[in-house]
């Protein structure tokens, strides 16, 4: 069918205002990864927008030597890493007997979990907790406390749900126990959801921040966000990450912040393209029932 005039105007609106939603969220960071590139001299004159001028890789050459940012990136790849294997395998293991209409006190275990979600215990009572079970300084009081999030666990248990019933009863035919219906059967059917719901503990973990400062209280083993967010707020830490005043002169403090930013931002943009064609897939399939 050939598009009407209404059509093609209507196709032209949504690409000029999508493409300038798209710029508005793409050359702010086109101009930070610039700025981290670029030389001294260009970026105290600013003349440096959305290509480098006077490429040179010093500013990082600074920010990975002279700076905690080694350690503090090994410490977030550690807390992402850890806490989503935790994370998704707590999510499968509630989401998958709540998706079992047989199980006794279906109803009432969804509605609890729920209710978390509208009612939380609070900022000070839960500092209580993980303290008194002597948690603090460790990396599990960022894994248990962001152990299992409610709404990950009702897209996963909605997606168990729409898997066909009649596979489940071919697999309890030939004596497939709970256990291997679930390992061999429903999880590699259900690998967008997987992809998806890790995406969403992955950058959840990758740029916690409230909660590092909470209950992370040695300096070493606090993660790039808090790291990161130390550099922006405080030239103190920069001017004395280093000794050498020709290497500071040469450095320029927003230089160094544009760097760590963009160090911050990357492994996330690495990772996503792998995940994306199973992203919008796997949300639109949790999200619908029946």
């Amino acid at each position: 069918m050939k598009p009407s005039k209404g059509d093609k105007l209507f196709y032209t609106i949504n690409y000029v205002v999508l493409g300038v939603l798209a710029l508005t969220c793409v050359l702010p960071f086109l101009h930070i990864i610039s700025v981290s590139l670029s030389e001294r001299s260009s970026v105290e004159s600013g003349h440096v927008f959305f290509w480098p001028v006077g490429f040179q890789l010093t500013a990082y050459e600074f920010f990975f030597t002279a700076t905690p940012a080694i350690k503090s990136f090994i410490n977030s790849v550690e807390i992402t890493i850890f806490g989503v294997v935790i994370s998704m395998l707590g999510t499968t293991l509630a989401a998958y007997p709540l998706s079992r209409k047989y199980l006794m006190g279906r109803r009432f275990l969804t509605l609890a979990m729920v209710f978390t979600m509208l009612f939380a215990g609070g900022l000070i009572p839960t500092y209580l907790i993980v303290k008194s079970l002597s948690l603090i300084d460790t990396y599990w009081a960022l894994w248990l406390t962001g152990f299992i999030s409610t709404y990950n666990m009702l897209l996963m248990r909605s997606y168990f749900e729409n898997i066909p019933q009649e596979i489940e009863e071919a697999a309890g035919i030939d004596g497939c126990s709970e256990w291997s219906l679930l390992g061999r059967i429903i999880l590699p059917l259900s690998m967008p959801m997987l992809a998806t719901i890790g995406l969403f503990y992955g950058v959840g973990y990758w740029n916690a921040f409230m909660s590092v400062l909470m209950y992370i209280n040695t300096t070493s083993m606090q993660n790039l966000t808090v790291v990161v967010q130390a550099m922006m707020s405080s030239n103190d830490l920069l001017t004395s990450a280093t000794t050498d005043v020709v290497q500071q002169q040469m450095m320029v403090t927003e230089m160094i912040k544009s760097v760590a930013i963009t160090v911050m931002v990357i492994p996330m943009l690495v990772v996503y393209p792998f995940l994306q064609k199973y992203f919008v897939k796997g949300v639109m399939l949790g999200s619908i029932k029946g």
